[in-house]
């Protein structure tokens, strides 16, 4: 749940959408430093040695070959490490050849591991060699000296799917490597297609557009916001060529999960990162089946779903006692439209805080008498936990929470925030001990009241406010009469870092804000004092990590987890659903390749808000989203506070399209 902020001939594939489904089952800112960039910012790296390894792969140092102060120094030598990891997957890391840098990590994302940085400095150099290849595999990877740069081909027809090799006439330049700012490009195509590269809504389809902007940094910008990063950061992108007449499918994962802008210019891409290292896969394909399979088998097959939850589901925000929910419930029966799940926002909540009910609009025995009732015949009700825990000395989860130390620090103290409750300090889910205070409050939770799924809102993280903030002396916050998502904390912007303003700036929320607007400082530290400023896109994806170890502890039954925020590997987890949108004809369209999309990311199980988040969906678009959105893999209405009800049985002829086109869901289930 969160108020949608705006920065700013429909055609249908029903067999596109049937395939997403049956797969479930197997204030602007600106930036003199970016826009003055020059195109070509340094004269690259030069290879100076390298050999074979144990492992089959090999290994080799880059030295810089001019070094230059834009965007900061240049590191003087880097460490290549290349392995083909199996048959159809190719992996090329470089990463500063003297200290170690940061990674996802390793035990969250679990892969190989590189050799360490100063192991390999001064080893034999025998065995030189230029081409890695080894039998079986379709993709060869070769290399330039000087500069460096490197190529990755399909044996099969000698297609180059990767060149970094820069020319002259290029309009980019040769790789990049300094502590706040990396760069690399490769050539493509011109004639290639390429899809990918979210969280973003698309305005042209599902296939990427030359000269569009593709930011990626987990943010709370509503989808109704087009071309700009959204709550997710997905660094892959599929390409389809052909070659000759016939087709050919590979994929690109930079795995890192720094901001980064990505600029395709038709014939060209290129990667700008904020920190990091450049940890690239290849994914051989040859079919759009076969990218997905290599793929998700590398990042984590996605979660097998409970199969009540594809049925359909009802939520709002805004159901404001127990009562309400029952009519829904009746309501859908007496309209014969299939309901399989019911949801409560935070409307459930004593006071917005998680883990809580509501002594008045939800009291816990009535709200027990009710699950009993749908737990008899088969359904489930679903909440909302958001990551923001109340700053509140009588409140237990609060209490526990710093009794633990689970909390990310800011200058040694819980970094202090502000979402519906007020004041809020942010678990840390990179800490062992925060997850497992975590599934402790959980399963308390789940021994109040047995919900059948959780749904984990606002972890980009959101924050109403910025910078360092204070709680103010006299005055409630939030006052209870004004707007809930405005701040009402005392709060100073904090530029003194060079972690709170790198030297290149994202294009975050299509405007160039700094990275720590509405979120948690990037100066913020987690455990191991790991930066916020690394680990930011992480956070949803690990709270969904944490959330799903917990649910899984409680039954040994398959959780249901819904997330807003994703990152590589949150289909292992977690549902996926578009966020905020409006109820629009634009937005219905956008939402069918925003769903086409998280197949390729490997979260399949997503779908948009059916007939909008806001405002007043008309009739007639009420019935042609049901026509759709019973055919999301997530099929789910979903409404705000300030919208009119817009459950499907409000208007006599959505309740006969939902019966026809949910109908025909059920039937295929």
């Amino acid at each position: 749940m969160s108020f949608p902020i705006s920065l700013l001939s429909l055609t249908l594939s029903p067999f596109c959408l049937l395939l997403v489904l049956i797969s479930c089952f197997s204030g602007g800112y600106s930036s003199s430093s970016s826009s003055a960039a020059p195109t070509r910012i340094g004269k690259g790296y030069r290879l100076i040695s390298i050999e074979e390894t144990s492992d089959g792969g090999f290994l080799g140092h880059l030295q810089v070959n001019q070094k230059n102060n834009f965007y900061g120094p240049d590191i003087p030598l880097l460490q290549l490490y290349v392995k083909h990891e199996s048959e159809n997957r190719l992996r090329v890391h470089i990463t500063d050849a003297e200290k170690q840098r940061w990674e996802v990590p390793y035990n969250l994302l679990p892969r190989d591991q590189p050799p360490k940085p100063k192991q390999a400095i001064g080893r034999s150099r025998k065995k030189p060699i230029s081409v890695l290849e080894i039998a079986g595999s379709e993709l060869i990877f070769l290399h330039t000296v000087d500069p460096f740069s490197f190529a990755v081909t399909r044996r099969s027809n000698g297609q180059t799917l990767f060149n970094s090799s820069s020319g002259g006439g290029d309009s980019f330049g040769e790789m990049v490597f300094k502590d706040q700012y990396l760069e690399i490009s490769t050539r493509l195509p011109e004639d290639a297609s390429l899809y990918g590269l979210g969280e973003n809504t698309q305005p042209h389809g599902i296939k990427l557009y030359p000269n569009d902007p593709y930011t990626l940094y987990t943010t709370d910008v509503s989808a109704i916001n087009l071309n700009t990063d959204l709550y997710g950061s997905h660094p892959v992108y599929m390409e389809l060529r052909n070659v000759g007449d016939k087709p050919y499918a590979h994929a690109v994962l930079l795995l890192n999960s720094n901001g980064m802008d990505v600029f395709y210019r038709g014939n060209s891409l290129t990667y700008k990162l904020i920190g990091g290292v450049f940890d690239f896969y290849f994914f051989v394909g040859p079919t759009p089946l076969d990218v997905v399979d290599q793929y998700t088998s590398f990042i984590g097959r996605p979660a097998p779903m409970p199969y009540w939850s594809l049925g359909f589901h009802q939520c709002r925000w805004g159901y404001h006692n127990l009562s309400v929910v029952e009519d829904v419930v009746e309501n859908y029966k007496k309209a014969k439209i299939p309901l399989d799940v019911i949801w409560n926002d935070d409307d459930h909540m004593d006071g917005h805080k998680d883990f809580t009910l509501n002594p008045i609009n939800y009291p816990r025995p009535k709200l027990l008498a009710f699950l009993k009732k749908i737990h008899s015949i088969g359904m489930k009700y679903i909440v909302l936990i958001d990551p923001g825990i109340g700053v509140n000395s009588s409140y237990g989860v609060y209490q526990r929470a710093i009794a633990n130390d689970v909390f990310i620090k800011y200058e040694g103290e819980p970094y202090l925030a502000q979402v519906w409750p007020g004041a809020v300090n942010f678990p840390d889910f990179l800490n062992p001990k925060t997850v497992a205070w975590w599934g402790d409050e959980i399963q308390r939770f789940h021994e109040l009241v047995p919900v059948d799924g959780l749904w984990i809102d606002m972890n980009e993280a959101s924050n109403f406010c910025s910078g360092k903030c204070t709680i103010p002396e006299g005055k409630q916050c939030p006052s209870g009469t004004g707007p809930g998502w405005e701040c009402c904390l005392d709060c100073k912007n904090i530029t003194k870092t060079k972690w709170d303003d790198p030297p290149y700036k994202i294009n975050a929320s299509g405007l160039q804000v700094p990275i720590g607007f509405k979120t948690i400082a990037t100066s913020a530290v987690h455990y191991n004092g790991v930066l916020e400023y690394d680990a930011h896109s992480l956070y949803g994806f690990s709270q969904a990590v944490a959330t799903h170890k917990a649910l899984q502890g409680l039954e040994g039954k398959r959780p249901f987890i819904l997330s807003r925020s994703t990152y590589v590997g949150s289909g292992k987890y977690a549902a996926h659903w578009t966020g905020d949108n409006k109820g629009t004809w634009e937005d219905l369209k956008y939402s069918i390749s925003t769903v086409l999309n998280f197949g390729i990311f490997g979260v399949p199980m997503v779908g948009a808000d059916i007939c909008g988040f806001y405002p007043a969906p008309t009739e007639e678009l009420c019935n042609r989203w049901i026509e759709v959105g019973a055919f999301y893999p997530f099929s789910r209405d979903h409404a705000n506070y300030y919208s009119p009800r817009q459950e499907l049985y409000q208007w006599e002829s959505v309740t006969k399209s939902a019966q026809n086109a949910l109908g025909m869901r059920y039937k295929l289930l």
